[in-house]
């Protein structure tokens, strides 16, 4: 695991992503995402490497099809994953890695909207936090860094004494120009890339040490 200078700094909190890093919904995003991609004449595994940690919306409207609403094309994209919630899992260790912090101490920064974020989060039994921050309440999403800002406000932090945890390349440079440090979850990757953070397939390896007014992170 390459720079592991992360492990024993004390963070004021940790903030993770949800798809890919808490929860894996790989199998719900294929399925859903791939059948709107061939609807709309696209090459489903080409298509894919696209949609990972981006707002549904964002995704739609990059590809710049004619006569597409990305509006009203995510709000079908998201009635049917929140129908579908086979096969969503937790990341692992997951569960356990989030029981051991403190409450204050940690947030979800997602871009999902929210209720497709406390349906996935309820079926890959991932404890609720008491901060989230979803897509609907950012104006720009993935990768900029107004999410991960708006997650260490929202916990009384500064987001350069946070650590966030992240799977997709948009959250990396979201976490990244937020001034955060950056672990990567590789669990789900299917193709990988190089990032010069650490990275890990779950988190098992891990264990959560606090102290009054910070957590760290140490080798399990």
């Amino acid at each position: 695991m390459p720079n592991s200078n992360i492990f024993g700094k004390d963070y004021d909190a940790f903030l993770f992503d949800m798809d890919g890093t808490l929860v894996n919904s790989i199998a719900v995003v294929e399925r859903v995402w791939g059948d709107w991609a061939k609807r709309h004449g696209l090459e489903p595994e080409v298509f894919m490497k696209t949609v990972h940690g981006v707002r549904a919306s964002d995704t739609v409207r990059n590809l710049g099809l004619p006569g597409v609403d990305p509006f009203h094309e995510a709000k079908l994209l998201l009635d049917a994953e929140m129908e579908d919630v086979e096969g969503i899992i937790e990341i692992p260790g997951a569960i356990d890695f989030v029981r051991s912090l403190p409450d204050d101490r940690w947030a979800i920064v997602t871009s999902a909207p929210a209720e497709l974020a406390f349906k996935r989060l309820k079926a890959a039994g991932i404890p609720l936090p008491k901060v989230m921050v979803t897509g609907e309440e950012v104006s720009a999403g993935k990768p900029s860094p107004e999410c991960y800002i708006l997650g260490a406000k929202r916990l009384g932090v500064d987001p350069a004494r946070c650590l966030v945890f992240e799977d997709a390349v948009a959250g990396i440079l979201a976490g990244e120009a937020a001034g955060a440090d950056v672990v990567v979850i590789t669990t789900t990757h299917a193709t990988p890339f190089e990032t010069p953070h650490a990275e890990t397939d779950g988190y098992m390896d891990f264990r959560v040490e606090t102290k009054p007014g910070a957590v760290s992170i140490a080798r399990a």
